[in-house]
């Protein structure tokens, strides 16, 4: 039985979240935090702190989510990999550069249909920034 039978029932799935929600943990969360600002325009969703420490946080960059944490303890930092689609990838890659991220590849057209660039961030994460230019998949 529940709790609080009053309780309206909620999904499983936070609104605006999705299945799946990449989770960074790394060196500096406040670095960390400010580049997905600068580089992406994230909106922060939420941060929560603890004795000064970024100990999570959610962002939302364009139509999706994702969260990150200071490392700490048995939590030790994990690089990640992330493919963005962005609406003009040359402007994003600048402003990723700009924002303290460093060229892994510069922006070019790709022959599986789209135009991309590679930055890694300033905790080492890998960013591979995107822009459709062909019809490349039809997922319904």
């Amino acid at each position: 039985m529940s709790a609080n039978p009053i309780k309206e029932k909620i999904s499983h799935i936070p609104k605006g979240f999705t299945s799946i929600t990449p989770y960074f943990i790394v060196s500096d969360a406040i670095i960390f935090s400010n580049f997905l600002h600068n580089a992406f325009q994230a909106e922060i969703i939420e941060e929560h702190f603890e004795n000064d420490v970024l100990v999570h946080g959610a962002y939302r960059i364009f139509d999706s989510v994702i969260e990150a944490s200071q490392s700490r303890g048995e939590f030790p930092p994990i690089k990640m990999s992330i493919h963005l689609y962005v609406p003009d990838c040359d402007a994003s890659y600048r402003m990723a550069i700009e924002a303290g991220g460093k060229s892994i590849y510069e922006v070019s057209d790709m022959p599986y249909g789209e135009r991309s660039g590679g930055i890694e961030d300033p905790c080492g994460n890998s960013w591979w920034i995107a822009t459709q230019q062909t019809e490349m998949y039809s997922i319904k």
